[in-house]
């Protein structure tokens, strides 16, 4: 990694808002496996940037969850509504990008655009504390 500490969690930042907007962007494409993905993505940019400020070591898409869950949902900094969104996205991007005949429909995805923007948002303000 090239740049400051505060360069990478500026580029994550970023990077979550940009494939926050692809999801947007699928989804009134109804393509929605490719929404779930591009929404899950939005979550674990902006997750790893939370814990890399706070130097929490967390290496796999899988240690971004835990430590997610051990430093900030499980001490109630975020709400565990938001820590089973993160799982949920999580199983459900792992289902698109490797399991056969997984098909998510409009009423499963589209509420959950608006809830990942709450947890962004979340996330966001803990970054920004």
């Amino acid at each position: 990694m090239s740049g400051t500490k505060e360069d990478y969690i500026i580029y994550r930042i970023e990077k979550s808002n940009e494939v926050f907007e692809d999801a947007i962007l699928l989804a009134k494409n109804e393509r929605w496996n490719s929404c779930v993905n591009r929404l899950y993505y939005s979550i674990y940019y902006i997750a790893s940037a939370l814990l890399y400020k706070n130097n929490i070591n967390a290496k796999t898409h899988n240690g971004v969850k835990t430590q997610l869950f051990l430093n900030y949902v499980k001490t109630n900094e975020i709400d565990k509504k938001f820590g089973l969104l993160f799982s949920h996205l999580f199983d459900w991007r792992q289902e698109t990008d490797y399991a056969d005949f997984v098909d998510f429909d409009r009423e499963t995805v589209k509420p959950l655009i608006m809830e990942v923007q709450e947890l962004k948002n979340v996330l966001l303000k803990l970054i920004n504390q």
